[in-house]
C-alpha cells in the first residue's frame, strides 16, 4: 500500500483520492470497473474539489478579502466543501439549500458554522430558486462573493487539473471509458476534457437520472426531461457554463431502482456505504463497460465517481419508511 507524502496544509488533503476496483460491477460488465473514492475528501464528497478551486479563483481575482463571506446555492455537498475551505481561509459561509435535501446535510452545514438558508424546491426559472436566492444574498452582503458553482468554470478546472490526471496516473495511462452524472456539469466536463487531452479515444459517457434533461439533449439535441428521481445533487435541465463544450460520446439514463441496486450490492458485497448518485454512476459504468466489452474490448477499463458517503443519507436512502414513501424498494436488512 502506498503511503502518501505528508502535507503542509489541510487544504492539500482535498483530492489525491484512492481508486478501487469494483468486483461486482466488473463481473456484471465483463470488464474492469473502477471507482474514484471521492468520499475520502475532508468533506466526504467530490464537491470539495470544486469548492477549493472556486475559492482560490476568487482570491486570485481579488474578489474576496480576509474576513469576507462566500455565498452559494447548493444541494448540500458543495456547501459543505465551501464551509470547510472557507474556515481554513478565514471566511464566513452562507449556504442556500432546497428544504427537501437530507437532514444530515443540513445538520453538517450548521455544525461547520455555515449560515443555512432553506428555500422551497422550485424550477430554475423561478426567482425563488436556490441559485437565484444565493446570488441575491451575495449581492446584498458586504464583502461577499457568490461561488456560482453551476456557471463558474473554476469548477470544471478542478477536474481538468486534478481528477483527470489522477485517474490517468492511477490507471497507468490505460483507461478506455469514464462516466458520471451531471449536477453542475463540472465533473463530467472537466474529467472528460482532461482525459481527452491524454487520449482522444477515451469514451466519455453521461449517466443521467430520470427527471433530468441532459440524456435527451445529448441523444437528440433537445433539452427534455422525463420521469423523476430522488437523487440529490445530480440532474440538470440546462447547459451550464461548465457543460459547454463537454466531450460527451455516449449517454445512459439510469433509474433510482437501478442505482439502489448497486448501492445495496456495494454495501453488502464490498463494504462501501455510498449515496444514490454513486449507485447511479456505477450503473452507468456497467452499461458503458458492457458496450465496450460487446465491441470486443474484454480488457477495457471504465472509471466512475463514488461521489459521497452513504452516512449523509441515513434518514433517507437507509430508512425503510422513507423508501416506502417514495415507492422505492427497501433494502432487505432494513
Amino acid at each position: 500500500m502506498n503511503i502518501t507524502k505528508p502535507y503542509a496544509s489541510t487544504l492539500d488533503l482535498i483530492g489525491h483520492t484512492p481508486l478501487v476496483l469494483l468486483k461486482g460491477p466488473s463481473q456484471a460488465a465483463g470488464c474492469e470497473i473502477w471507482g474514484k473514492c471521492e468520499f475520502a475528501n475532508p468533506g466526504s464528497s467530490v464537491k470539495d474539489r470544486a469548492a477549493l478551486y472556486i475559492i482560490r479563483d476568487a482570491e486570485a481575482r481579488g474578489e474576496i478579502e480576509p474576513g469576507g463571506t462566500v455565498v452559494e446555492g447548493t444541494a448540500g455537498n458543495t456547501g459543505i466543501g465551501i464551509a470547510l475551505v472557507a474556515n481554513a481561509r478565514g471566511y464566513k459561509t452562507v449556504i442556500v439549500m432546497p428544504d427537501n435535501q437530507s437532514k444530515e446535510k443540513m445538520d453538517t452545514l450548521r455544525a461547520l458554522g455555515a449560515e443555512l438558508v432553506l428555500v422551497p424546491p422550485t424550477k430554475f426559472a423561478d426567482p425563488s430558486h436556490f441559485v437565484h436566492t444565493s446570488r441575491r444574498l451575495a449581492e446584498e452582503t458586504p464583502g461577499a462573493v457568490w461561488a456560482n458553482q453551476f456557471d463558474n468554470i473554476a469548477n470544471r478546472k478542478a477536474h481538468i487539473e486534478g481528477t483527470a490526471p489522477e485517474l490517468w496516473e492511477q490507471l497507468e495511462g490505460r483507461i478506455d471509458g469514464f462516466t458520471c452524472a451531471a449536477g453542475t456539469g463540472g465533473t463530467i466536463a472537466g474529467v472528460g476534457m482532461g482525459l481527452k487531452a491524454f487520449d482522444e479515444n477515451v469514451r466519455i459517457a453521461l449517466t443521467d437520472p430520470h427527471g433530468a434533461a441532459l440524456y435527451n439533449y445529448y441523444a437528440t439535441g433537445e433539452l427534455k426531461a422525463e420521469g423523476s428521481s430522488v437523487a440529490e445533487g445530480i440532474g440538470q435541465g440546462r447547459i451550464t457554463a461548465n457543460l459547454e463544450g463537454a466531450p460527451i460520446d455516449d449517454q445512459y439514463r439510469i433509474s433510482d431502482e437501478e442505482g439502489l441496486h448497486w448501492v445495496g450490492r456495494l454495501l453488502c458485497e464490498e463494504g462501501l456505504c455510498l449515496g444514490l448518485s454513486s449507485g447511479i454512476n456505477v450503473a452507468g459504468a456497467v452499461e458503458l463497460g458492457r458496450k465496450l466489452a460487446a465491441e470486443g474490448r474484454k480488457d477495457a477499463r471504465v472509471a466512475t465517481i463514488l461521489c459521497d458517503t452513504g452516512f449523509r443519507y441515513l434518514s433517507t436512502l437507509y430508512n425503510a419508511e422513507w423508501l416506502r414513501s417514495k415507492n422505492l424498494p427497501v433494502f432487505e436488512w432494513l
